[in-house]
């Protein structure tokens, strides 16, 4: 089992930071300012492709979470990502990746295949994350878990989900059916699950499939209109809401 190691430590907008490493895999946890050391719940959340552990759409689903609902929130750089170096495999499928779409071809096989090869690796990294951050006494290893990732974020996570049971509900989005339907099978926990209708990267039909595939007795589809980058930030209001009332406290206003 590896250790959680704290590196650095900050506070600002009611929240602490405390940047950490598990195995060698570095992460971030911010918790409430005012009782950081209470126990409550922990929200695990998945960065987007090209993005890191404090990617400001991280931080700031961070901040609802945490000051709107009392909850830890921990992220964690995925492979090749962040603060961890690209490998050769990593250079190769991102240069595939950019030339396909200069040329206006068909993205989806390629990050298919390519965040399927990133989540055999990241799901033991959660995973071990997730026992280091139950030793803490303000987490604690029978609390309520939750994860939340959308588009890489839920290549990674949906794996991840069907893997852990201590993952009790979950918020994904804004992926291809194609490497997930399996695992998608295998989940029924609550979910909520976001698509954007006019998509130009990843077709409705496809985003359709992965939630039909989810064995889940809740699950809530939210489709907004737009394109794939006008995903609404009020669907992280949404989020919060939904993880209150399956990790069990209240959001508040603040959120």
């Amino acid at each position: 089992m590896h250790s959680l190691q704290f590196t650095a430590e900050s506070s600002s907008n009611g929240m602490v930071e405390r940047d950490f490493t598990v195995g060698g895999v570095p992460g971030v946890l911010w918790s409430p300012a005012s009782d950081a050391a209470e126990r409550a719940p922990l929200v695990l959340m998945g960065h987007g492709g090209g993005a890191h552990k404090k990617h400001p759409a991280m931080a700031g689903r961070a901040q609802r979470l945490v000051t709107g609902c009392g909850f830890h929130v921990a992220v964690i750089d995925a492979p090749g990502h962040g603060d961890r170096p690209r490998t050769a495999h990593d250079e190769q499928e991102i240069a595939q990746l950019r030339e396909a779409q200069a040329a206006g071809e068909p993205e989806g096989p390629i990050v298919v295949r390519y965040n399927a090869r990133l989540a055999e690796l990241a799901v033991p990294e959660w995973q071990a994350t997730l026992d280091a951050l139950q030793g803490l006494p303000e987490i604690g290893a029978d609390g309520p878990v939750g994860y939340f990732g959308i588009a890489l974020g839920t290549a990674l996570g949906v794996p991840l989900v069907a893997a852990e049971p201590r993952i009790t509900a979950a918020v994904f989005g804004l992926m291809w059916p194609d490497a997930l339907v399996e695992k998608a099978k295998q989940i029924t926990v609550p979910v909520e699950f976001g698509l954007q209708w006019d998509d130009e990267r990843i077709p409705r039909e496809a985003c359709l499939a992965l939630f039909d595939a989810f064995a889940s007795k809740e699950k809530t589809l939210h489709a907004n209109a737009g394109k794939h980058f006008d995903f609404p930030r009020f669907e992280a209001d949404s989020a919060v809401r939904f993880f209150a009332r399956h990790l069990g406290r209240a959001a508040t206003s603040a959120a």
